[in-house]
């Protein structure tokens, strides 16, 4: 059996609402799944021209 470390993440009221993990370990649990991990995490990021948005927010103070 996997031993998994974990941690889990609350909400204010205390209520969980994510976990983390190891990376290494969540690499284990993929393998155990056979999910196919990215081979490129940079692959994930998609390329997006935000030129066309350039001036197109009109701010009535400095940020």
């Amino acid at each position: 059996m996997l031993t998994v470390r974990k941690q889990l993440v609350t909400d204010e009221k205390h209520r969980p609402i994510a976990v983390q993990t190891n990376y290494d370990d969540w690499l284990r649990i993929e393998q155990q799944l056979k999910i196919q991990a990215p081979s490129d995490q940079a692959s994930l990021i998609q390329e997006v021209d935000l030129s066309c948005y350039a001036g197109t927010v009109n701010l009535t103070e400095a940020p």
